[in-house]
């Protein structure tokens, strides 16, 4: 019985994430880059692989693998990379989709005008993915909070996708909108409406943002300029890892199901923080040790958090911990040990379990000439924390002071959108920020109703 897993890349960045992931996939895989698996895996151990690849590719007639996969953007500088670049051969050209005109960072442009014009050809491309599949059981979606496509038609797709394939899972990695970096004026727009309309439509949404990964790369990894490129092959880790239990085999599996069922206590709090380990250069790795125990703790470090917030102002309501490589359980268990001991972790009383852990015995991979070195074992840490609430009331103020002078709203009327629907939009955001606060109050009010008792 067939797992699969449909990936939509939105927008600029989505894109973009999307080529570096599908390079770790080929990599893992064996595959070339034309989408056909290398000669000696063909003879070697084809049967291990074939079951591997199902899951994020279909086989063709000719012996060709093409991915599971949509590449769409509403400007066509990005897409057309994809189809004249490394991957040309790889996806299907009705698989990269494009319109004419860019959304211009205006969420509007991609819900409600040029979106729509794009909507059909895209809807019905996914069908056909849906239709080559088995058994499927979810869609990936990366994207962007702040572009006027990963929000906007991120938006309108997962709308139509959620009331058409009402029982799969839809995940996505986004792109969170940074403290101090910003790319776009309008970003707290953007991602107000994103969050609010998709609020139903979404399972779980891991969040990242770029400047607290430029920070990780240039912590860990010495890159004093990093690259999209490099926050890219980071984010392409934590992807695989999340999709590894599918496609490869081990002690302690973790389905894509399982992540909304462990990780989201609640059905508006549902976006975990993403952490991953070891980064580290090759340079380091000839001089530092790689066991089980030291990846644990650092994933755990705030330099590894790929979204900049400070878990240590919240508690944990789940915590999930994906392991890769030459992994064994008793090593898992007294990290974990560890981590419980020097109270680093502090989880709500209400949830006293807290872990959820998988074991996957594929070695990570990284491309060549990467910045990351080459390991034995891998941790990907997906943590949902009361302090997550703090990087939605940063994002509310910065909506409140632009849209107390009503600045930039104009743009958004002129492509059909109502100026009731701002006031909407940041009301619900208003509730997502309390139920954070409810959901720490009440493990803190518990947390002293035992003290007390205690006493």
């Amino acid at each position: 019985m067939g797992r699969e897993c449909i990936s939509l890349q939105i927008g600029q960045a989505g894109c973009q994430m999307g080529t570096s992931l599908w390079e770790l996939y080929l990599l893992e895989h064996g595959i070339g880059d034309d989408g056909v698996l290398s000669p000696a895996i063909k003879e070697s151990n084809r049967k291990f692989y074939e079951n591997a690849y199902d899951t994020i590719f279909h086989e063709t007639d000719h012996g060709q693998l093409v991915p599971r996969s949509i590449f769409l953007d509403l400007e066509p500088t990005v897409t057309d990379e994809i189809r004249t670049g490394r991957y040309r051969s790889l996806f299907h050209p009705g698989q990269v989709i494009s319109a004419k005109e860019d959304a211009s960072n205006c969420y509007a442009r991609g819900y409600y005008t040029l979106g729509r014009d794009i909507l059909d050809e895209v809807l019905e491309n996914v069908r056909k993915q849906v239709e080559s599949c088995e058994c499927i059981q979810s869609f990936f979606v990366f994207h962007s909070f702040g572009g006027g496509t990963g929000s906007g038609f991120t938006s309108l797709l997962l709308d139509h996708i959620a009331s058409e394939f009402t029982s799969k899972s839809r995940l996505a990695c986004a792109v969170y909108p940074s403290p101090r970096v910003s790319t776009a004026v309008v970003e707290p727009y953007n991602a107000v409406f994103l969050t609010h309309t998709t609020m139903e439509n979404m399972d779980v949404v891991f969040l990242m943002d770029n400047e607290a990964m430029y920070s990780l790369c240039r912590s860990r990894l010495g890159i004093e300029r990093p690259s999209y490129e490099n926050l890219n092959r980071l984010v392409s880790q934590v992807a695989s890892t999340i999709t590894s239990s599918l496609r490869f085999s081990g002690s302690l599996n973790v389905d894509l199901s399982e992540f909304q069922t462990n990780l989201v206590p609640y059905p508006r709090i549902h976006f975990p923080v993403t952490a991953f380990s070891p980064v580290r250069n090759p340079e380091q790795a000839v001089h530092e040790n790689n066991s089980c125990r030291q990846i644990t703790e650092q994933a755990f470090s705030n330099d590894n958090l790929f979204l900049r917030c400070d878990p240590s102002h919240g508690r944990y309501m789940a915590c999930g911990l994906l392991y890769r490589g030459d992994v064994l359980p008793k090593d898992v268990n007294a990290a974990i040990a560890d981590i419980k001991m020097k109270r680093t972790v502090q989880f709500v009383s209400w949830c006293p379990t807290g872990f959820k852990v998988g074991i996957n015995h594929r070695l990570p991979v990284v491309p060549p000439n990467s910045d990351l070195a080459v390991t034995t074992r891998s941790l990907c840490v997906l943590s949902n924390n009361t302090a997550i609430g703090d990087a939605w009331e940063n994002l509310d103020k910065k909506f409140d002071l632009l849209f107390r002078k009503r600045a930039f709203v104009h743009w958004y009327v002129n492509d059909c959108m109502e100026e009731g629907e701002f006031s909407e939009a940041r009301d619900n955001l208003a509730a997502l920020e309390e139920d954070y606060h409810s959901a720490y109050d009440m493990g803190k009010d518990e947390a002293d109703l035992e003290t007390d008792d205690l006493i």
